[in-house]
């Protein structure tokens, strides 16, 4: 069985359609805070069930629904999901999860720290400084990951 995941952060109240399409066909996604509007969570919703965490941004009423942290499980595998790398207080190897996935920074990273994969989409919302928009995608299949970041084309 392969399980795709899409992953998303930092939209700042825009779902551009590059990312729409990029995330379409997952059958889970994360989005890892700054969210900025309750419209984008309802749009990824029509495509897989959403998982997500609130971000340093998202401080109006309807945010306060979600948390700050989350753990989900998929594929068989364990992923954390917190906005702040700054707000990881837990070692994620020894609370036995695989994937840790972040937002905030706005800088798309991928790094194997401490036994356990880092997963930053970037963001995919307004442009900041220089850096790319872009989402990602974690795919499990017989126990295997593999990671994809992909840049949007905007």
């Amino acid at each position: 069985m392969v399980t795709r995941i899409g992953v998303i952060s930092d939209t700042h109240g825009l779902l551009r359609p590059e990312a729409v399409d990029r995330l379409k066909d997952s059958d889970h996604i994360i989005h890892a805070g700054d969210i900025g509007s309750p419209e984008i969570l309802v749009e990824l919703g029509d495509f897989a069930p959403v998982t997500v965490v609130m971000g340093n941004v998202d401080t109006q009423a309807w945010c306060h629904q979600y948390p700050k942290d989350a753990v989900v499980e998929l594929g068989g595998k364990s992923i954390y999901v917190v906005h702040d790398i700054h707000d990881l207080d837990l070692d994620p190897k020894a609370a036995g999860f695989d994937i840790v996935v972040t937002g905030h920074s706005h800088v798309p990273k991928l790094e194997w720290k401490a036994e356990v994969w880092h997963l930053n989409p970037g963001s995919a919302g307004r442009r900041r400084f220089k850096l790319p928009i872009s989402v990602a995608s974690i795919v499990i299949a017989s126990g295997e990951v593999a990671f994809e970041i992909k840049e949007l084309s905007v």
